[in-house]
């Protein structure tokens, strides 16, 4: 599927507005180009009562908007939506914090005539600061009114979610179910910074037709974000906002989805594929980022030094930086495997950068410097480790580490 917009499956809409937050002056504001991101509230919304599931990030501090999302999605109740704000992450307010996102929610469940336990919330931006909820309030009719389900729409509000991100990262893909019907997957996400695993990295919703309960939507949720969501380190650092949420409202008709069913298989594996893609998207766009970096180890004694390994190359800040500045310095990426915590032999490891050989059981080889200069100065670079442990393999997704990340970063708040 060529296109990819939020509100492909059948009985979605979605919306986008500005409440202020990004750009107060309205003069300022580019109405023309969505993607200047004076856009700050989303709004995504089932036609009817949806069944849904969401992972969340593993850090122990959590955003208030998130933890009411999640009281919702644990009660075991049909949702119609979510709410997500850029700019304040609504995190380190206390309590106030869920009461603010509850005057939002409620505000928006009044003008679609459902309960505000029916509306999620979510948010992103600046921790220790409040919701701006009187701003947010009176950009709730428009938020609500302009609901659609055309592409423009569903644009803005991936628009609305971004905060670094240069780039849109949306997705969606349409699958045939074993007695013919097509069900239809979408997703979008925010993610460019504070991305590091631990459960989830980023905010990202799906959305799909499909009719599948919420306990089978949770299980196939669980499976995808494992290597994909799960596997993307930009920074080394985990937000306490971060979420992937899937909403199934079962409009494509035909019987409900079993578990262990082909149909099920398929559902999955459609779901971790646009996971991946995503991932892929948020990894590329690594605030300051020049590069895409996957990095797969093969040969580990078992899955837990696999993940080891990858998670320390790609967190390693001088391996990030080396890859920025187009420099061949793999012994980098060998010290960070030897520190990563796994068991292996260092005298049985090869490093392989772009199909290039650097380490030959442990030690470095002669490589022709043009070709590996030549090399480095692609967009994306593939670094395989090799080991003779077992076999056992992990991949992680990552980015270089440029001038630009200290910029970004040094002034995130002004």
């Amino acid at each position: 599927m060529e296109e990819a917009y939020i509100t492909l499956p059948k009985g979605f809409k979605a919306s986008g507005v500005s409440a202020g937050m990004k750009c107060e002056d309205p003069a300022n504001i580019n109405k023309d180009d969505p993607k200047s991101s004076y856009l700050d509230v989303a709004l995504i919304v089932s036609d009817v009562p949806a069944n849904v599931a969401g992972v969340y990030t593993g850090n122990l501090v959590k955003g208030h908007s998130l933890t009411r999302t999640i009281d919702i999605i644990n009660s075991g109740k049909k949702v119609r939506g979510i709410v997500i704000n850029s700019k304040v992450a609504n995190a380190g307010v206390g309590k106030i914090g869920v009461e603010d996102a509850d005057k939002i929610a409620s505000a928006i469940a009044d003008k679609l005539g459902c309960s505000s336990d029916e509306i999620m919330t979510a948010s992103t931006g600046v921790i220790g600061s409040r919701l701006p909820v009187d701003k947010m309030l009176k950009a709730v009719p428009s938020l609500v009114d302009s609901l659609s389900s055309d592409e423009q729409s569903a644009h803005n509000s991936e628009y609305a979610m971004m905060t670094t991100d240069t780039v849109p990262k949306e997705v969606a893909a349409t699958i045939t179910m074993k007695d013919g019907r097509e069900i239809t997957i979408a997703g979008q996400a925010k993610g460019s910074g504070m991305i590091h695993p631990n459960l989830a990295t980023m905010i990202s919703v799906f959305t799909t037709d499909a009719n599948i309960s919420s306990e089978l939507i949770g299980k196939a949720l669980k499976n995808a974000v494992k290597h994909t969501f799960n596997r993307v380190s930009v920074d080394g650092d985990t937000s306490v906002c971060d979420s992937v949420i899937v909403i199934a409202n079962g409009e494509a008709g035909g019987d409900e989805i079993t578990d262990g069913s082909e149909d099920y298989m398929l559902f999955e594996e459609a779901l971790t594929e646009l996971s991946e893609d995503i991932a892929r998207k948020i990894a590329s766009d690594g605030e300051g980022a020049t590069k895409f970096i996957e990095i797969e180890v093969f040969g580990a004694k078992d899955e837990y030094d696999a993940k080891l390994i990858v998670t320390s190359v790609a967190r390693s800040p001088l391996c990030k930086t080396a890859f920025f500045g187009e420099d061949a310095n793999i012994g980098r990426v060998l010290t960070a495997v030897g520190y990563s915590g796994a068991s292996f032999d260092p005298e049985k490891i090869d490093i392989l950068v772009g199909g290039i050989l650097f380490f030959h059981d442990g030690v470095c080889v002669d490589f022709d410097e043009d070709e590996a200069s030549r090399m480095l100065s692609n967009h994306d670079i593939h670094v395989e480790i090799k080991l003779s442990e077992g076999d056992a393999y992990d991949r992680m997704f990552t980015c270089d580490f440029s001038y630009d990340y200290v910029k970004i970063n040094g002034s995130y708040r002004t």
